[in-house]
């Protein structure tokens, strides 16, 4: 009668009480609970657990030499190969950055695109990108297709981006 959904029950074994540390030695994990004779691990709060933390030695983020420099608002430039353009676009399309948005090949916090030259591309299209490479700009222009490369306005002004 155990099929049945409303007699069904854990087997036995299954179902287990939970440990409760340091509450006497007939518990089976009194006194120290567990955590051994003194030390740095045994102490009250628990764990010593700062991140990184080397046991009192000089840590490895300290001791290794610091060099170069990291650009905190890099430019992030996304690539898309031409093959990808001549599957997703109708000849005669214009290929700017909201187009390629719209078809899934660039995320929408995407600013500024660069077109390699990777895969064949048989559709005239019209590109507006940020960069191309030039293997993919002659491509474009074999296919009979045209491409003007967009200026960043607030790079042009001297802004920062």
């Amino acid at each position: 009668m155990a099929n049945v959904l409303s007699n069904l029950r854990a087997p036995v074994g299954a179902n287990r009480n939970r440990t409760r540390k340091g509450r006497g030695v007939g518990s089976g994990l009194g006194k120290t609970a567990g955590k051994g004779q003194k030390g740095q691990k045994a102490r009250h709060p628990g764990n010593f657990g700062k991140l990184h933390f080397q046991g009192g030695q000089t840590p490895i983020q300290r001791r290794l030499p610091k060099r170069g420099f990291r650009n905190p608002f890099p430019t992030e430039i996304v690539a898309v190969n031409v093959s990808s353009l001549s599957k997703r676009f109708a000849d005669g399309a214009t290929v700017d950055l909201a187009a390629l948005q719209s078809v899934g090949l660039v995320d929408k916090g995407a600013s500024r695109v660069k077109i390699l030259g990777d895969g064949d591309l048989e559709r005239k299209l019209t590109l507006k990108v940020h960069a191309i490479s030039a293997g993919a700009r002659a491509k474009v222009e074999a296919a009979g297709g045209s491409v003007e490369i967009l200026e960043d306005a607030t790079v042009a002004d001297g802004g920062t981006k």
